[in-house]
């Protein structure tokens, strides 16, 4: 089976993923790339893949989106893009997982951290942490997820407005590849199977979505994220 071919369905398979519980179709994609790429070009194919993945799955869902919080977001956004790719870059982030690992534990499960935390909590600094940090580390989507998964009681809405974030998180980053030299039209022909696949993915996981139970959804995200945050924790201080 060709690898272009082979990588569709696997795009396929962790977009329904994500389209269902609204992220770790990225994180298990990003795990089985080294499998049948070349590392230079991992993050470039898979930032471009997951670029398609989150704004299908918000084109799937349009009416569900709060395009109020956009502005804030973007703004941030653009500010972490700056900040972080200029400041940054260069600095230590082995222990940025850890800090997220544990705000996300505590903004799901401490009612007084969240309230504590809700005082300072904006869409301005969570676009400016995710996308910024999303240039240095992984796995940045749940800090945006974990908030509206507080504030929203529609599952609709969590994941169709956290496919909007993470599409501009993603969408920052294709300059950043033209800079370093990447091409995504090299790779044109496999970057077509990916985000085919993508997208029908996306598609079949809405509809799965749609038909789940709203309140039993909303608890089985909450409990993947705090796995999630489990292991990054876990990650960072065992090893």
């Amino acid at each position: 089976m060709p690898i272009e071919f082979s990588l569709g369905i696997i795009a396929f398979i962790t977009s329904v993923i994500a389209g269902v519980v609204g992220f770790g179709g990225g994180m298990l994609l990003i795990a089985i790339l080294p499998i049948f790429l070349s590392p230079s070009i991992i993050i470039p194919i898979h930032g471009a893949t997951q670029l398609a993945s989150n704004a299908s799955r918000m084109a799937f869902s349009l009416s569900d989106v709060k395009w109020a919080l956009l502005p804030k977001f973007l703004a941030g956004s653009l500010i972490g893009t700056l900040l972080f790719g200029l400041l940054l870059v260069n600095m230590p982030v082995d222990t940025v997982p850890l800090a997220i690992g544990i705000y996300i534990l505590l903004n799901l499960w401490s009612p007084r951290f969240g309230r504590f935390i809700s005082h300072y909590e904006s869409y301005y600094l969570i676009g400016l942490l995710q996308t910024g940090l999303s240039l240095v580390v992984g796995a940045t989507g749940p800090l945006s997820l974990s908030v509206l998964t507080k504030q929203l009681n529609c599952k609709n809405e969590i994941i169709a407005t956290s496919s909007m974030f993470m599409s501009i998180s993603h969408l920052v980053k294709i300059p950043v590849f033209g800079l370093i030299g990447f091409s995504l039209f090299d790779h044109s022909y496999l970057l077509a199977m990916m985000i085919l696949g993508s997208v029908a993915g996306s598609f079949v996981g809405t509809q799965l979505r749609r038909a789940a139970d709203n309140q039993r959804l909303i608890t089985i995200i909450k409990l993947l994220l705090t796995a999630m945050a489990i292991k990054m924790i876990v990650a960072v201080v065992l090893f």
